[in-house]
């Protein structure tokens, strides 16, 4: 898809997300999470430089939680990098933490899945778990346009 009709549909959609909040409705994307308004009384706060009272005005500002499968695959990855730097040592407290969410104590899988060729069958591919490690990431080179000066 071209750059440019791809910022077309993701400002549509964000105008979309706006309209909506500005209503007050609420909106939810599975997964990832739910955007509201909530709206704030007046009060009295202060001017941190003067520390002399302010008035604050009523107002209303977008709140967003994020979803549990966002929230999961955030601390997943986490967990990852963790153990990438510490030799293993967060792979253990990982699939410690996975063995305290089963009630039978059976091993954890690892958090790491490949996708296995569909059956012969024609049914669609199953996901099983692999027990390799995740590969380390590598650096992304910096345009030199961007790269800063040093001074």
């Amino acid at each position: 898809m071209p750059k440019g009709r791809a910022e077309l549909l993701i400002n549509a959609i964000f105008d979309c997300m706006e309209a909506s909040l500005r209503r007050g409705e609420r909106i939810e994307i599975r997964g990832f999470g739910s955007f509201e308004i909530r709206n704030y009384r007046a009060y009295e706060g202060r001017n941190p430089r003067t520390g002399s009272a302010v008035s604050v005005k009523p107002k209303r500002l977008p709140f967003f939680k994020v979803g549990k499968e966002l929230k999961e695959r955030v601390n997943a990855a986490a967990m990852r990098a963790a153990a990438a730097a510490n030799g293993g040592a967060a792979t253990s407290a990982a699939n410690a933490t996975k063995k305290a969410g089963t009630d039978n104590g059976s091993a954890a899988a690892s958090s790491t899945e490949v996708a296995t060729p569909a059956s012969s069958s024609g049914g669609a591919p199953a996901v099983t778990a692999s027990p390799s490690p995740a590969p380390a990431r590598t650096p992304t080179p910096v345009p030199s346009s961007v790269q800063r000066a040093n001074v």
